[in-house]
């Protein structure tokens, strides 16, 4: 089955079969899709005009900046970004995006290419922890999707609250994943391709005041789980989007009065 990645009509078409889906979206012939470096001279091009190491936010005022070793490139009619899993490869916002102390989703296109370890395609939070991130990661001896919040200032390991996905591969295949927090219901939820995948319970978050990052997130201190692949159609909103709204986003069809504060690598 063929998905389009985007709101309104599709932009990336992925062949999506199901759960452990390794291929591309069709007119790639790579395992992953290439990229063309940084070009900003196509009016529709993802970043800034004259700035083309600055992506631009389609919804707001929020451009985000690329690192040396980020680039850019296509698959089928979209935009996508390519890093390299080092810390030189990455993307930051000008600020913070949203504030996670209240309701927020956070969602994108994932190709990730590493067989192991953490990567985080997107997260938030300040010098010391992330607020929240959403990737992959090895836990009980399983590869998982997961979407993570932190819920005291100090970013330890004891105090941070996380939904997994259960049976999907997260290796070498195209994912759209989806982090809800829901202040009020006081709940995390991760969807996998408009599905719910894990939900989990959470009393209360922590807002770090630092930029969205794309491509890693920062634990004691450090820069960690670099991406390795490929990230696209990056979307956020105020507000909790829920399990229909979340399944209308991966087939295009989101309602388009529910408007992101947030949105990169769309068009």
């Amino acid at each position: 089955m063929a998905c389009g990645l985007g709101v309104g009509a599709g932009l990336f078409i992925i062949d999506k079969t199901g759960k452990g889906d390794d291929k591309p979206g069709p007119g790639t012939s790579q395992a992953a899709p290439s990229t063309s470096g940084k070009d900003s001279a196509d009016p529709n091009s993802p970043t800034v005009p004259g700035e083309p190491n600055l992506l631009r936010d389609r919804s707001g005022q929020i451009n985000v900046a690329l690192s040396p070793d980020a680039a850019l490139g296509k698959v089928d009619n979209g935009n996508v970004l390519r890093l390299r899993s080092n810390g030189n490869s990455y993307a930051q916002a000008a600020e913070q995006v949203v504030d996670a102390s209240k309701s927020f989703t956070v969602s994108a296109w994932v190709y990730n290419e590493a067989d192991g370890g953490s990567r985080f395609a997107i997260s938030q939070g300040d010098g010391t922890s992330y607020s929240f991130e959403l990737g992959r990661e090895d836990t009980n001896g399983k590869k998982a999707w997961v979407f993570r919040m932190q819920t005291d200032e100090k970013g330890a390991a004891s105090t941070a609250v996380a939904a997994f996905s259960d049976g999907y591969n997260t290796v070498r295949t195209w994912a759209l994943l989806t982090g809800v927090y829901d202040a009020e219901g006081k709940t995390l939820t991760l969807y996998v391709d408009g599905k719910e995948a894990g939900k989990t319970q959470v009393a209360k978050t922590w807002a770090g005041q630092g930029p969205l990052q794309m491509g890693r997130s920062r634990h004691h201190g450090i820069w960690s789980g670099p991406w390795a692949g490929v990230i696209g159609h990056v979307l956020v909103w105020e507000r909790p989007l829920t399990a229909d709204q979340v399944a209308a986003l991966k087939g295009g069809k989101l309602d388009k009065e529910i408007k992101p504060v947030g949105s990169w690598l769309v068009g």
